[in-house]
């Protein structure tokens, strides 16, 4: 399965779903927040399935949630913002949170910057953001993630 994952879009949807529709469609987005709106778009504008948590961005938006945990090919993903982590310290306790819910991967965004590593047999993902970037790169940006007998992944750079 192909999952396309985004983050921190803050109402710029043009380019991430221009990139979407210019490749083959997957078969799942995620939207992991701020804001929720813009998953909502995406979805309507690529036709694929979306799956969207809110963000510290979302706070009057009760249909989502902050945290959710879905069960795809076998593997346990747990998607969350990352606000209520302490993700901008370090991602110790999003780290123990995923432990105590047996995930292979987490998804967060929040920091606006993308990593991908994997860390005590958990894969962790920020798919950083197609519209608003930071860090030392400074790239718009977004997550691949394919799952089969193994979770592959990887980031993209919207041009």
């Amino acid at each position: 399965m192909r999952i396309f994952v985004v983050s921190d879009t803050h109402g710029s949807t043009r380019e991430f779903i221009n990139q979407v529709n210019s490749m083959d469609k997957p078969d799942l987005i995620i939207h992991l927040g701020d804001y929720v709106e813009d998953g909502e778009k995406i979805e309507k504008a690529t036709e694929v399935e979306t799956i969207i948590v809110k963000g510290n961005g979302d706070y009057f938006h009760p249909k989502y949630n902050e945290d959710e945990i879905l069960n795809i090919e076998g593997k346990t993903l747990f998607l969350t913002h990352g606000h209520n982590y302490g993700i901008r310290y370090d991602v110790n306790r999003l780290l123990y949170r995923a432990q105590e819910v047996e995930a292979d991967l987490v998804l967060f965004g929040h920091t606006h910057m993308s990593i991908f590593y994997e860390e005590g047999g958990i894969i962790i993902m920020n798919p950083g953001s197609p519209s608003m970037p930071r860090g030392f790169r400074s790239k718009k940006t977004f997550g691949i993630i394919d799952i089969g007998d193994e979770i592959l992944g990887k980031i993209v750079e919207i041009e």
